[in-house]
């Protein structure tokens, strides 16, 4: 049970080609935004399109990954878990963020030797 505490799977289509961080530790950051999509029909008999985005980031071998194949529009299937950090910002406000930590991805709606040339 203890894997299911904080776990979380996306299917959702990249809305910014990831953006790239090497820390000063050498690791690689990458991030991105993700878009999923649902839709359900309203008391008025009208079906409504419900588009979420999420923040996610990735570290090292799967940030490699990401940089390598994935760009904006892309579809993937992914799965992490969410982490909310805090920071002050210039004028001393406290600013929050939760993003999806990406342990796992899988690209979808394309073959691999596609994405290679």
């Amino acid at each position: 049970m203890n894997r299911l505490r904080n776990r979380v799977q996306l299917i959702g289509h990249l809305g910014m080609d990831p953006e790239v961080k090497i820390l000063d530790s050498g690791s690689k950051l990458v991030k991105f935004s993700l878009a999923t999509n649902d839709s359900y029909v309203n008391s008025k008999g009208e079906k409504v399109e419900d588009t979420q985005w999420h923040n996610i980031i990735a570290w090292n071998k799967t940030a490699d990954l990401i940089e390598s194949y994935l760009e904006k529009g892309k579809e993937v299937a992914l799965e992490g878990k969410l982490v909310t950090r805090s920071w002050e910002d210039e004028n001393g406000v406290k600013k929050y963020i939760t993003e999806v930590v990406c342990s796992e991805i899988l690209f979808l709606g394309q073959r691999v030797q596609e994405v290679v040339q």
